[in-house]
């Protein structure tokens, strides 16, 4: 989803994952803080919390598991491949300490206990580690991301003709996506014709092209009927700048409006897209799923609700955190309020608009329900952590 992997009914916005740094559309409305500061040198994201009263009541988000499981085991599986351990230790956190934690994690949900008997095992078992947050108080701002579902074609006809190319056949990768020998930028790439033959799909509208690459991964509905889902494989390695700014800056648009207001405005002004998302010099590689599920940083699928998108350069990978903020969510009668959110979710994505101990994305979904309640997300809250005491777990830490 961070590998593959936000607001209206038909793209709707948000910033990312999907592994890979996805990067997400970033929102409007942010309040004046630099969500993005970052870390002083030498510093971690995380900070163990000593004091036990600093550390949040678990219950809430223990009553319902439903999927947590899923997104556990997903985890499991990239910590079991022997790649996964160049990401540790993570300060006084090892590998397998990592391991232990999310089986330990998994037991305590099939226990059978109730949530706050739950609540008392994870306070006696496990250590809290807190985000530093932008501000060194723990203040994060808390987005979400989605998959769009469009209309497409494998072959290039009148009505499709704008491609998603996947990952050039002798494009050597670093762990992050991003390729070892530099690559040209958007620009160069798609007003030529270097990578001809390397098309995975095509699509109708070349702005849906851009909200795929800022997504991560796409939904593609093909002409028949059948799904199936381009995803994140890897990145052109330039830094991600927002089209979404640069219209706020040419008065396009207004301060306060997302993708929504993108959307009119392109549909009013095609002729324009070209000009606008070519001023973001990053570009998305893709990769087929036919079994449609789009995948994280990870190379791991992303669960709904239950994965989270940060910066892997400071944020441990796999690793279990509870999200205590507001979301957006619909009502019976139809009506989206914002409503507080504790929830457990699995560190397996990266967004190239995700950087910093401030800034923490949730995957909602496939489609357009998930686009217009990820468009809507944008608030302040806590990032947690939470790993098996040392000695629960019988490794030693870390040398440090």
């Amino acid at each position: 989803m961070k590998k593959f992997v936000c607001a209206v009914a038909l793209l709707c916005c948000a910033l990312a994952v999907t592994g890979c740094p996805k990067p997400h559309e970033e929102l409007p409305n942010l309040p004046a803080k630099d969500y993005e500061a970052a870390l002083p040198p030498g510093e971690l994201a995380l900070r163990k919390i000593t004091d036990p009263a600093q550390i949040p009541d678990f219950t809430a988000a223990l009553r319902d598991t439903s999927t947590l499981r899923e997104s556990l085991d997903y985890s499991l599986e990239y910590l079991a491949k022997p790649s996964s351990t160049a990401g540790y230790p993570y300060g006084d956190v090892p590998h397998d300490r990592v391991v232990a934690s999310l089986k330990a994690f998994r037991a305590i949900i099939d226990s059978g206990q109730s949530a706050s008997q739950m609540n008392e095992t994870l306070r006696q078992r496990f250590d809290v580690y807190q985000s530093v947050g932008c501000d060194q108080h723990g203040t994060v701002l808390f987005t979400c991301y989605y998959t769009p579902i469009f209309s497409a074609s494998l072959t290039k006809t009148d009505k499709f003709r704008y491609p998603l190319y996947k990952q050039p056949a002798d494009m050597v990768k670093m762990a992050d996506g991003s390729p070892k020998v530099p690559m040209p930028d958007r620009k160069a790439i798609e007003s030529s014709d270097m990578f001809a033959g390397q098309e995975l799909a095509w699509l109708a509208d070349p702005f849906e092209v851009y909200v795929a690459h800022i997504q991560g991964s796409v939904r593609l509905r093909l002409e028949g009927g059948k799904e199936l889902t381009a995803g994140y494989a890897a990145n052109n390695g330039h830094e991600y700048k927002s089209v979404r700014a640069e219209l706020v800056k040419d008065n396009k648009i207004g301060k306060r409006d997302g993708l929504p207001a993108m959307l009119t405005y392109f549909r009013q002004h095609a002729a324009e897209v070209q000009a606008y998302t070519w001023r973001n010099p990053r570009f998305i590689f893709f990769q087929g799923i036919e079994d449609g599920h789009p995948r994280g940083c990870l190379n791991e699928p992303v669960t709904p609700r239950r994965t989270i998108a940060t910066d892997k350069t400071i944020f441990p990978r796999a690793g279990l955190a509870l999200l205590t903020t507001s979301m957006p969510t619909r009502r019976a009668g139809g009506a989206i309020e914002e409503v507080p959110v504790s929830t457990f979710a699995l560190d397996q994505d990266s967004g190239g608009a995700i950087r910093a101990p401030g800034r923490c994305d949730l995957y909602l979904g496939i489609g357009d329900e998930a686009g217009e309640l990820a468009g809507r997300a944008q608030n302040e809250g806590k990032l947690y952590y939470v790993f098996l005491k040392p000695e629960m777990t019988g490794i030693a830490p870390p040398k440090m």
